[in-house]
């Protein structure tokens, strides 16, 4: 099996390796479109700023590939941005595969932003999650995507918001799986299996 890390300049791309090295999975990471294109699995990290990174995509024609995918696509935190439609981050247009809006979360006197840290995941829907019950995992980030159709995970800080989003072929997490001890394993696990 043929697992593919998308190449660009917005990566946690190290920890998600190893990540999947622990799990028994070797990746490879490409920003080729032809290796992408014939992958059997795609994930498609991200730490970054949403605006540039979406400017590097649609430089190196990325951004047309990964709307193209039809093989299972594993967005992680930015990544999982960037397959919304628009994120409020530098009013960024994204790849539109989720017609969610990226928000940055409300200012809260007693909660700061950006989210860093472990929080609970709850009603857990879908195969990604086979196997998993409500677990801590753990988020950095200053911007979300709304409760919706496409929610399969849910936390709360500040507000619910979706950890975790499915439509198709994509999945993605706001989360960060690799950073998520036992039940980001078993998340990934879940990922290659499908």
């Amino acid at each position: 099996m043929k697992i593919v890390i998308i190449k660009y300049n917005a990566g946690n791309v190290q920890s998600v390796l190893f990540a999947l090295e622990r799990i028994g999975v070797t990746a490879q990471l490409s920003d080729d479109i032809e290796i992408i294109s014939k992958a059997d699995k795609v994930i498609f990290p991200g730490v970054g700023e949403a605006g540039s990174a979406m400017n590097y995509l649609k430089e190196k024609n990325l951004d047309k590939v990964i709307k193209e995918l039809k093989q299972p696509v594993l967005g992680i935190c930015l990544g999982m941005q960037l397959l919304c439609q628009h994120s409020e981050e530098s009013n960024t247009k994204c790849l539109g595969i989720f017609n969610e809006k990226v928000k940055l979360f409300p200012s809260d006197k007693n909660l700061k932003v950006p989210h860093v840290g472990w929080n609970t995941i709850y009603d857990l829907k879908s195969q990604l999650y086979k196997n998993c019950n409500e677990e801590y995992v753990y988020y950095v980030h200053s911007y979300y995507v709304e409760v919706g159709e496409h929610t399969i995970a849910t936390t709360n800080y500040i507000l619910p918001f979706s950890a975790s989003i499915h439509k198709n072929n994509f999945y993605a997490c706001q989360f960060h799986p690799e950073k998520s001890g036992s039940i980001g394993e078993t998340i990934l696990k879940n990922f290659i299996a499908l």
